[in-house]
């Protein structure tokens, strides 16, 4: 009997590298509403992960919609001029996954439209069994409800059942809040000395090396 049933993946650095660019947004945003920017990359870094309500939220609730309001749009310009490119090797492994039979699926704390722009300029959406957007949740990683909503989703019995793959802190912790399994990606941009590790947790280097984890 297989250990998982299903694999679902975050987008944002683990399928899509697009850290630089959601950086980028981040610091045009702040420059935008403020005139100026005194946030690091190290500062943005650790807004990786979690809903942009929830990363400007210290601003004030006034504040917290501007500066969402201002790096949506910066950022979707940039994703409409495909501005983002899929790690190497990515989308031949996602087929090869999905040849095995082996049901997938996209769970992730953005913008149903700005995750999709670039899934569909990228041409992978065929891939996919299920998505969950932001908007599908209500309540965000790290908490375990968007898998969850992804086990209901794909009909699996509970989130146990799902292998999730991510590159941050707030995926493995949404992956353990959610009691699913958790593997994590060689090639995140996140400093491995802030992603504790763990039972359940597997590092891999290639999404080739899921199915063995799946079947193991």
């Amino acid at each position: 009997m297989s250990k998982f049933d299903a694999v679902f993946y975050d987008f944002d650095g683990t399928l899509a590298d697009s850290i630089p660019i959601i950086l980028k947004s981040f610091r045009m945003a702040y420059e935008d509403v403020f005139g100026y920017c005194d946030r690091t990359p190290e500062d943005f870094m650790t807004f990786i992960g979690r809903p942009l309500e929830t990363t400007f939220e210290q601003h004030g609730p006034e504040l917290t919609k501007t500066l969402t309001d201002a790096y949506l749009r910066i950022n979707e310009e940039m994703l409409r001029n495909d501005e983002i490119d899929l790690f190497p090797g990515v989308e031949e492994d996602l087929r090869y996954i999905k040849s095995l039979g082996i049901k997938q699926g996209i769970v992730t704390s953005k913008k149903r439209v700005s995750c999709m722009t670039t899934v569909k300029i990228k041409g992978i959406e065929d891939i996919f069994d299920t998505f969950i957007f932001k908007e599908d949740s209500d309540r965000h990683k790290p908490d375990g409800r968007p898998l969850e909503v992804a086990a209901e989703r794909a009909g699996l019995s509970s989130a146990s059942r799902i292998l999730y793959v991510g590159d941050a802190v707030p995926d493995m912790l949404c992956a353990r809040n959610a009691g699913a399994g958790f593997a994590l990606v060689d090639w995140t941009r996140m400093p491995f000395e802030t992603l504790p590790s763990g039972d359940g947790t597997w590092i891999i280097s290639s999404l080739k090396d899921i199915p063995c984890i799946i079947n193991s």
